[in-house]
């Protein structure tokens, strides 16, 4: 009975780790691992304690730039690499909820399993994609999760500079992403 009760207790303790590791790594629209669209940058120091994160702030109104840069916070792993890149909708702001997150880390993943590794052919098997051109890229618009994926024109065969439009029958199969971005807007 003792052995019956102890081997329980282990397996509901390997399906809690099991199930918190998944969802550090789950992409669902509105959420990215343990962002929500609630989250706040204030937050951002807890939810990644036991990781780093650079930040990469704006001169925001104060500057002398018009054309800056959004603020950006880099989530490295401990071990130096990059998981995410966080942009909040305001900058030089704590309690700013998040705008965006481009997704680094191939762990990170859809339910369908589209990750920043996934081909074309595995990326719209599982979603319903809206392309759209732009200079360098196919931008493919994944609206069910409110997210982009960049594929960059030299997967396509075609011009750099021109925004010709491409259909998505035009790209193949075997095409690689350039970036995948999370929008919580």
């Amino acid at each position: 009975m003792i052995k019956r009760s102890f081997l329980s207790i282990i397996f509901i303790a390997f399906l809690m780790i099991s199930c918190t590791n998944n969802n550090k790594f789950k992409i669902e629209k509105g959420k990215v691992g343990l962002i929500t669209s609630a989250t706040t940058v204030k937050e951002l120091d807890h939810l990644f304690e036991k990781d780093s994160i650079v930040k990469n702030l704006s001169e925001g109104a104060l500057g002398d730039n018009y054309f800056q840069d959004d603020d950006k916070f880099l989530i490295f792993e401990k071990g130096g690499s990059l998981l995410l890149t966080i942009v909040p909708k305001e900058q030089l702001d704590s309690t700013s909820t998040i705008k965006s997150i481009e997704i680094h880390d191939s762990r990170f993943k859809t339910e369908a399993g589209t990750n920043l590794n996934s081909s074309f052919s595995e990326i719209i098997a599982n979603n319903s994609l809206r392309p759209e051109s732009t200079l360098q890229s196919v931008i493919l618009f994944l609206d069910e999760l409110n997210a982009t994926i960049a594929i960059d024109k030299e997967e396509l065969g075609l011009r750099d500079f021109s925004t010709q439009k491409v259909s998505l029958e035009q790209i193949p199969d075997l095409a690689k992403m350039k970036s995948f971005v999370i929008w919580f807007h």
